[in-house]
């Protein structure tokens, strides 16, 4: 088993100022020697934050931060069988009427191809994919 970490993790961890070597050890004293990776996904989301920000020197600070995190944790692409889950579990949350954001849904489906559970801020969108084991990070 190894550990996807989603997003809302670098966020937080960004705004806690934690460097990546602080936020790793962090998840690995909470869940022990495990891999991590993170979804091309995920990376998606903090690049897009980087040129989301409101000063160049926020963008260079978030961009610096994010390179630091992708030069270090395997990135996994998304892939035919990733796509392949992911039609399944959208088309079983569609007909429960508990349908997630793509971007998350890719994410766990990333997690799901793997064998890996997810580190999430967001327990509530991820706590509705079936068979997908949630860890929670405050």
């Amino acid at each position: 088993m190894g550990l996807l970490i989603d997003s809302t993790v670098f966020i937080g961890a960004e705004r806690a100022r934690l460097t990546p070597a602080q936020m790793t050890a962090e998840i690995l004293r909470r869940w022990g020697d495990v891999e991590l990776a993170i979804s091309a996904m995920s990376a998606g989301e903090l690049l897009h934050g980087c040129w989301r920000a409101d000063t160049p020197a926020r963008r260079a600070r978030r961009e610096d931060f994010v390179e630091a995190f992708l030069s270090v944790l395997p990135v996994v692409e998304i892939t035919l069988p990733i796509m392949r889950i992911f039609a399944e579990v959208d088309a079983g949350l569609r007909a429960a009427g508990r349908r997630l954001p793509t971007s998350d849904l890719l994410i766990a489906c990333t997690a799901l191809s793997r064998g890996d559970d997810i580190v999430t801020g967001n327990v509530r969108h991820f706590g509705r994919v079936p068979h997908l084991k949630v860890h929670e990070w405050t």
